[in-house]
């Protein structure tokens, strides 16, 4: 009986903490899943993927502890099947005969399938009318995406090479499934801090951004009132996805999955006769999606590959770029003032960043403060609907320049 207990409690995840070699690395990750469930829950930053993305963490971690064997998530599967040299190398069958739980879930991101779906359900919920009304926000959603690009030559000046600099950079287009799927096309190892780093600053953004709109914009330009924007017809809105998907896909194959899915699901909704479908997509697949795609990146999270100064250079990059694409926008937006003479307020500039509506409504409330009577937020859903394009095609071409 006592040689029964003994063995038990040497087999037990809490002996691992003390004997294995990574057990206080899975301890400390366990420490901070608790963090990031808080932050979801208590904070409300981002609930609906940081709470998975926290809980995935916290599975896979606590599973490892607990021995290869019990593990729901197996880096060392991954590993093998991501280097050329192994007879694994990209074989799916060697997941799903000797991986956990997660491991099969996460197939779901390594194929690119979950950010994909969910961008489905993103065009049947987003509304292309401003941006149809006012072409012009297409360059502020375009500026916006200048942060991107500034982070990735930061990243390279910190020794990241450049699939991981590019997947750095895409932080600051603030669209977690599109920098989830750059992540992993481009530096799978990179998955879990910089989705982390992606929907916490998308949840800071009422915090980030008022900062930076004061900065660089006088009270004057904040308190311009725009005029109405014009009714846009059905038709418009049914043909704008088809123009769109054929001109961006011809123009960057690339970015085929991520527009083609964008443009697929707001034409269901902009049809009227497929309702059906488009309330699918915006409901039960994106919430069945979100589930899948939380748990699978924050099992991605384990101690070994998450606890080195690489996360941090990650994170702080993260805020670097997305604050440099809202600089970008804002930039634009005041170039915009001028021309029009006072016509545009700038702060829709900083709402170019794809976090849609949030941005927009951040540039609402800041333009509000300055001129109580302003109405800004329609104004600002055409830089922000434009920034959801803009991102997906920077994504598109940092992937084609480095082989994705």
């Amino acid at each position: 009986m006592l040689e029964s207990l003994g063995k038990l409690v040497q087999e037990s995840g809490f002996a691992q903490i003390l004997l294995s070699e990574d057990g206080w690395k899975a301890l400390a990750m366990v420490l901070i899943a608790c963090g990031l469930l808080y932050l979801g829950i208590k904070k409300q930053y981002e609930p609906l993927l940081m709470v998975g993305i926290a809980f995935g963490c916290l599975l896979a971690n606590v599973s490892v502890l607990g021995g290869f064997e019990n593990a729901l998530y197996h880096q060392e599967l991954w590993n093998n099947f991501l280097d050329s040299t192994s007879e694994f190398y990209h074989s799916y069958g060697y997941i799903l005969s000797h991986g956990g739980l997660i491991d099969i879930l996460y197939i779901g991101v390594k194929a690119g399938i979950y950010p994909c779906l969910i961008f489905i359900g993103i065009g049947a919920m987003t509304d292309f009318g401003p941006l149809i009304s006012n072409p012009k926000s297409l360059l502020l959603g375009a500026a916006a995406q200048f942060g991107v690009f500034f982070a990735f030559f930061g990243a390279t000046l910190l020794g990241f090479n450049g699939n991981e600099a590019a997947s750095i950079g895409i932080i600051g287009g603030a669209d977690g499934p599109t920098a989830i799927l750059t992540t992993t096309k481009l530096a799978p190892h990179l998955l879990g801090p910089i989705a982390v780093a992606a929907y916490s600053y998308m949840a800071l953004i009422p915090m980030i951004q008022p900062p930076i709109m004061k900065a660089l914009t006088t009270e004057k330009e904040r308190s311009v009132k725009m005029e109405q924007l014009r009714e846009v017809t059905k038709t418009e809105k049914i043909l704008f996805p088809i123009v769109v998907t054929i001109f961006v896909v011809l123009l960057l194959p690339s970015t085929a999955p991520l527009i083609g899915c964008l443009m697929f699901g707001n034409l269901l909704n902009e049809t009227g006769l497929t309702g059906r479908l488009s309330d699918v997509a915006q409901n039960a697949l994106m919430n069945i999606v979100t589930l899948f795609l939380g748990l699978s990146v924050g099992a991605t999270m384990v101690g070994s590959n998450f606890l080195n100064l690489r996360t941090i250079y990650i994170v702080v990059l993260g805020l670097v770029a997305f604050s440099f694409s809202t600089i970008g926008g804002l930039l634009v937006g005041k170039l915009m003032y001028k021309l029009s003479g006072g016509k545009i307020n700038p702060l829709i500039g900083s709402a170019g960043v794809s976090a849609v509506p949030m941005a927009a409504r951040v540039s609402q409330r800041e333009g509000q403060k300055a001129n109580p009577s302003n109405f800004l937020l329609m104004h600002a859903m055409g830089p922000n609907v434009a920034g959801v394009i803009g991102s997906a095609i920077a994504a598109g071409f940092l992937m084609s320049v480095f082989g994705g």
